[in-house]
């Protein structure tokens, strides 16, 4: 303690969230777990799982496709749900509608599909997308819209400023100046810009202000909040700050529920969309005798089926347990444990002063959130699989995160393969395996490991990881043997 207090007195001021470990999070330690993974999904309160049960113990909820008492019950409780969401992302009701999905993933797929792709429109990404927005190519592919990818580069695994002007196309960058260029806000839409407003990758955090630059170029945009929001907020009341679309997975923001997202969209970008299908609640009639239908007013259109209003509610009460935490002392928490952990990692030493990690992305905790890729080296220098340190890890109840994390192109640029490495694909077969994949574009392992903070994170959990660091892996060679196959990355 004496260590990371020298280094970020600042943590002193987060030892309120020591308390909530003992109470609200002890079953960390009451089942001696190591959780490090933050990023794949946040912790759960107890609190949360009690305000769960009283609700279902006190009230009779029904499907709220009606207007008896128990759908009425229900409608209530999602519209407040609706409105706190708003009311979290300081936007107003006026401009966004909130739209529930299973995830952010299905909430990229609402906008991917009905977006008006067409020749000579542009899907504008970067490599660090999630692949539930690398996904929504194959919608702009179908329509003969152009897919262009903004690499990252090393070894910050951040964009080119003069990269994303060209891409954009009306601005021009200059060192020293940035972007700079004329207004060109334009009723014509040249096509939709996604990109992470932090990569799952590198926690690497992209600048919020590329929503307007594009928007000023004539892009819609479409920003990934799902691993941004569990440690910085959002302020959509700025006229600096609109996103056309903006998804998110709420268990990664509070650990729970599971299976309920949200695209907070605004509601005349939303007008551009145009939805390829219908289905129950997302109609407000529709006629089989002739082939007519009209979708559901204010967002319900995009919502499929029935949702899940059992535990809709408890967005509401994981939003208000956030709050209650005070989100500016969590985010305070997170980045001190953050640039320790950076620190820790870069003293790890075989024992002729060789390095034992290396790390992708950002080493400080400039513009960078509480994700850190890594892999460890072995005596000789080599990558030691990932297979390997996640059953290690695993067999010391340590929770953390290996593979490339659904996020392939933030992978290949960290390990700098170009194009002619990844036309080599082409040679693959369908029943290719993942192994062959990565023998045949040269990898040193399938992707890296990843270490993330949270809520309930503290300095002890860095000391804990990086002891387990130095007893498995320095001065050791590993020999590749007796490892599974690689399903998935």
């Amino acid at each position: 303690m004496a260590e990371i207090l020298q280094a970020y007195p600042e943590y002193q001021e987060t030892v309120a969230l020591d308390k909530l470990r003992e109470t609200e999070y002890s079953y960390l330690d009451e089942q001696d777990h190591l959780y490090l993974d933050y990023t794949g999904a946040g912790l759960a309160a107890k609190a949360q799982y009690r305000a769960h049960e009283a609700r279902l113990e006190n009230t009779l909820f029904g499907n709220p496709h009606s207007i008896n008492p128990t759908s009425e019950a229900s409608t209530q409780l999602v519209e407040e749900a609706r409105a706190r969401v708003l009311a979290y992302l300081n936007a107003s009701s006026k401009h966004y509608t909130v739209i529930f999905t299973q995830n952010a993933t299905g909430a990229a797929r609402l906008v991917g599909e009905a977006y008006p792709f067409r020749r000579n429109k542009k899907f504008i990404l970067t490599f660090d997308n999630h692949n539930s927005v690398n996904g929504i190519r194959e919608f702009a592919r179908r329509k003969h819209a152009r897919t262009v990818y903004l690499p990252v580069q090393a070894p910050d695994l951040r964009v080119d400023p003069a990269t994303l002007a060209s891409a954009l196309g009306g601005f021009q960058w200059k060192s020293g100046l940035g972007l700079f260029g004329r207004d060109r806000t334009t009723s014509h839409r040249k096509g939709l810009f996604a990109y992470p407003a932090q990569s799952n990758f590198s926690g690497v955090r992209h600048p919020l202000t590329w929503v307007s630059l594009a928007q000023r170029c004539g892009y819609d945009v479409l920003l990934d909040a799902a691993a941004y929001l569990p440690t910085a907020r959002l302020d959509l009341s700025s006229p600096a700050f609109q996103p056309d679309f903006l998804i998110v997975s709420w268990y990664k923001v509070f650990g729970y529920p599971t299976g309920v997202g949200c695209l907070i969209a605004r509601r005349d970008s939303l007008d551009r969309l145009s939805r390829p299908w219908f289905s129950g609640g997302t109609v407000q009639a529709a006629s089989v005798g002739i082939p007519w239908h009209r979708l559901a007013s204010d967002g319900s259109g995009f919502e499929d089926g029935t949702i899940n209003y059992l535990s809709i509610p408890d967005v509401h009460f994981g939003l208000d347990w956030m709050e209650s935490v005070d989100f500016a002392v969590i985010a305070t928490r997170v980045r001190c444990l953050t640039g320790w952990f950076l620190e820790r990692l870069g003293g790890l030493k075989h024992s002729d002063g060789s390095p034992m990690i290396r790390v992708y992305g950002p080493t400080n905790t400039t513009l960078r959130g509480g994700t850190v890729s890594f892999n460890f080296l072995d005596d000789e220098g080599k990558v030691i699989d990932e297979r390997i340190v996640a059953r290690e890890s695993s067999a010391e109840r340590i929770s953390l995160r290996t593979g490339c994390f659904c996020n392939p192109g933030g992978g290949e640029n960290a390990f700098g393969l170009d194009l002619p490495a990844l036309r080599q694909l082409r040679h693959l077969s369908k029943k290719s395996t993942l192994d062959e994949y990565i023998e045949l574009v040269g990898l040193p392992s399938a992707g890296a490991i990843r270490v993330s903070f949270g809520v309930a994170s503290t300095a002890g959990d860095v000391d804990r990881f990086i002891a387990f660091a130095e007893r498995m892996y320095r001065d050791r060679v590993v020999h590749m043997t007796d490892l599974p196959p690689r399903e998935h990355c």
